[in-house]
């Protein structure tokens, strides 16, 4: 397995790596409405540094199926823990939550359930119908864990008809073991090819993931990693600073300057990416909305009338 030289690890973070507290009273009624529906977010349980920002909004990235993973990858701050049982009333209460929020844009993710048979993929279209449901007009975004590259469960999220399918490639394919050991690069790659060939084709669903910079990647495996998502036909892209959440996590090997991340912007671009968001505090669901003109040409089809 490849290790990288914790004596590389940077403590002091440059000035741009800076984020600005909560001053928004919606962050404390978005918080508090979380609270009140006893939901999880990624935006706490994974320490994101925009939550600030995106809970003053109104907006969150609900995380279901408990706040205890399966799996324990280098980078992440969930813990890892033998998981509760699924909560039959959480998909009603994540839809209860983006109708109090008026939200327009949606992003649900969870936690690894490889305890359960289908890697929590019913409980995933569950709440996607609910919040569907609640608002019909809602963009649906969906960030998922692999599946362990299951056909029957991936179908069963898409029967769903999420607008945007997310699954994040996180890391060069050389660092893959290391960051996230019990996930495959290649068995990504599959997963983000096959959620779009399962929808029926290039105009029923957009693909997205994400890459996280400075693990020690270089230039060339990024420009790869690029290239093998293309490949896979996925549009929408991020590239964001990898952030140590504590001492017992992976060690930042560099950070990435605005300047380069700006320069991967354009090389994404011009390999046929058509929406990417690259910079030192961008994640997976960073100004997720902002992806909305994608939706023009790769919307669901509506269900027949009865």
């Amino acid at each position: 397995m490849p290790k990288i030289d914790a004596a590389l690890h940077q403590d002091k973070k440059p000035p741009w790596i800076k984020v600005r507290l909560p001053r928004d009273p919606k962050f404390w009624s978005t918080k508090g409405l979380v609270s009140d529906l006893k939901l999880h977010t990624v935006c706490e349980e994974a320490q994101c540094p925009n939550r600030w920002e995106c809970w003053s909004a109104g907006t969150a990235t609900f995380m279901i199926a408990g706040d205890r993973c399966t799996r324990a990858c280098g980078f992440c701050a969930v813990k890892t823990a033998k998981p509760l049982a699924l909560e039959a009333d959480e998909p009603q209460r994540v839809a209860e939550a983006t109708k109090r929020l008026d939200l327009n844009h949606v992003v649900i993710t969870a936690v690894a359930r490889d305890d359960v048979a289908d890697g929590g993929a019913l409980h995933f279209a569950e709440t996607i119908e609910a919040v569907r449901k609640e608002n019909p007009s809602i963009t649906i975004e969906i960030l998922v864990p692999d599946f362990n590259a299951r056909d029957d469960a991936l179908q069963t999220v898409i029967d769903a008809r999420p607008h945007i399918f997310n699954h994040n490639l996180e890391t060069v394919e050389r660092l893959t073991p290391l960051v996230r050991s019990r996930a495959k690069y290649d068995r990504s790659l599959h997963v983000l090819k096959r959620a779009k060939e399962l929808a029926g084709g290039e105009r029923k669903i957009a693909t997205k993931s994400g890459i996280m910079l400075g693990l020690g990647e270089s230039e060339e495996e990024i420009i790869t990693a690029l290239d093998d998502l293309r490949t896979a036909g996925v549009t929408v892209l991020t590239l964001g600073q990898y952030l140590r959440p504590s001492i017992k996590h992976l060690p930042v090997v560099d950070y990435i300057t605005p300047e380069t991340f700006d320069r991967y912007k354009v090389i994404a671009l011009e390999k046929g990416f058509t929406h990417v968001a690259s910079g030192p505090l961008v994640r997976s669901s960073y100004h997720a909305a902002d992806f909305k003109p994608e939706l023009e040409l790769d919307l669901p089809d509506e269900p027949a009338a009865a």
